[in-house]
């Protein structure tokens, strides 16, 4: 589970910096795999899964969330 939790976590990221470089109107995944061939498309799903996978299991693999709360003084 922890690989598939590494994987999903670097394509989130993957994700949200080309995000960021689509901001300056420059897509990176684009520019490395072309612009709407089959390899660009699955790498979009993939990140898409990824996200999805993050938001429904993140809670339980992030070791702050899981933390206990610190109690208030």
């Amino acid at each position: 589970m922890k690989a598939l939790h590494m994987i999903a976590w670097i394509l989130v990221v993957v994700g949200g910096l080309n995000w960021l470089l689509t901001a300056f109107n420059w897509n990176m995944v684009e520019k490395i795999f072309g612009q709407g061939t089959p390899v660009t498309m699955i790498i979009y799903i993939l990140i898409g899964l990824s996200a999805l996978y993050e938001l429904f299991t993140h809670k339980q693999a992030c070791k702050t969330c899981s933390a206990p709360a610190p109690t208030a003084m």
